[in-house]
């Protein structure tokens, strides 16, 4: 089974969006296996967002996720990589479908409510940076049985 990370953003926290976020990914079968609230610093943003440190927009990235603390969790579920990432819907939540979680909370590319990892490296890569390895724990689900077929897991 896979594990991806999910941080609720600020904008989500002022909303007060942190429950019904954790809800759909619960609801959708995913089991929750690491959750805390962290104040992101520039240390860690500058290696959490390393590929848009040069955009003209990452003062304005920087600012928003500094706003508040952040909520981090760790998801874990088959194919859970990208069973998040799709439900979280386009980046632009304009332009993300009803149904995700931009596409029913967000209006902006910015103030998009998460962000999710998009590559299973990617993944492993962001739960290392944001949880230490007692932070994430392992215990069976007691309803995995009516979650996945026998020969799935």
């Amino acid at each position: 089974m896979e594990k991806t990370l999910v941080i609720i953003k600020p904008g989500a926290i002022q909303r007060g969006l942190i429950g019904e976020v954790i809800k759909r990914f619960e609801q959708k079968g995913l089991q929750l296996c690491g959750m805390k609230m962290i104040q992101l610093n520039e240390e860690i943003l500058m290696a959490h967002y390393a590929h848009l440190v040069e955009k003209p927009f990452f003062g304005r990235i920087k600012t928003a996720m500094t706003a508040t603390p952040v909520v981090v969790c760790c998801f874990k579920g088959m194919n859970a990589v990208h069973l998040v990432h799709k439900m979280a819907g386009a980046t632009n939540g304009r332009e993300a479908q009803q149904g995700t979680i931009r596409g029913d909370f967000s209006m902006s590319i910015q103030e998009n409510i998460i962000h999710t990892s998009d590559t299973i490296k990617t993944a492993q890569d962001e739960l290392a940076r944001f949880f230490k390895e007692d932070e994430i724990f392992d215990y069976k689900q007691s309803n995995l049985d009516f979650l996945y077929a026998s020969d799935e897991i």
